[in-house]
């Protein structure tokens, strides 16, 4: 019987990472993490190819083993790699050809029968904190779209939604928001959503969300964070949801990989 071959690490050249910023204001594990998903996507990491170490990258780049581990598990998180025991961390087969339809909860309140309404609470142009520019791949400062609404069902408020879209898409318009959701806006201007980044949680709400979500002080909320990315691996959308638990739940199927 013959041994189990386990195919060699694709090392990438230095080269790739030559131009990498390590005083500027945009963390080194993104800028990595983006060397590397430029190479899925061009094929220079073809599908089913094995990534370098962790261990042996970060000694190449002079960089420590926590800083190459979360930009490796950003790109885990994004569907493009998966981490295999025994083998290591892989290009996913077919990841990045493969279409992901996700919804809005305009699209979800529709589906389910309910009348969706839209309530703008903040709707301007401003400037990328770090914490918002690391989410959508840009630079600090540079000008993004914020949009705060209310999501009501049947007039029943469900959601507070706030968002944050890049510079391309800051001519949307409140008119727009107010009839559509937000996916739908993206897909009506070419925009394929292919995957998401998606956080779940629960907290108590605070007394304003109490007040618009009509709800008791400190009540339950479910909690959503969101990136959304397009089929170029580029992020769309960052949003920061919650919602009435009594009124929305999230439903997730689970798969052995």
């Amino acid at each position: 019987m013959e041994p189990n071959v386990i195919q060699k690490e694709n090392i990438l050249p230095i080269e790739v990472f030559m131009d990498l910023d390590r005083s500027g204001p945009i963390p080194l594990y993104f800028q990595i993490a983006q060397k590397i998903e430029k190479a899925v996507l061009d094929g220079t990491l073809p599908a089913g190819s094995r990534v370098e170490n962790e261990v042996s990258l970060g000694d190449r780049l002079g960089l420590s083993r926590p800083t190459i581990r979360r930009a490796i598990q950003d790109l885990v998180d994004k569907g493009l790699l998966v981490r295999r025991r025994g083998i290591g961390t892989q290009v996913v087969h077919g990841q990045v050809t493969r279409g992901v339809e996700l919804t809005s909860l305009y699209e979800d309140l529709t589906r389910s029968g309910k009348k969706p309404s839209t309530t703008m609470l903040t709707y301007k142009i401003m400037s990328a904190d770090q914490k918002i520019a690391e989410q959508l791949g840009v630079e600090v400062d540079s000008q993004v779209l914020y949009l705060q609404r209310v999501r009501s069902a049947d007039k029943v408020p469900v959601s507070i939604m706030e968002n944050w879209l890049p510079a391309d898409f800051t001519d949307i318009t409140q008119e727009e928001l107010n009839e559509h959701g937000l996916y739908q806006i993206l897909r009506g201007r070419g925009v394929t959503i292919r995957v998401a980044k998606q956080k779940i949680g629960a907290r108590k709400s605070t007394i304003l969300e109490s007040e618009i979500l009509k709800l008791d002080k400190n009540s339950a909320l479910l909690t959503m964070d969101r990136t959304a990315y397009d089929n170029s691996g580029r992020a769309i959308e960052f949003g920061h949801h919650c919602y009435r638990p009594d009124l929305y739940s999230f439903e997730v199927t689970l798969v052995e990989k």
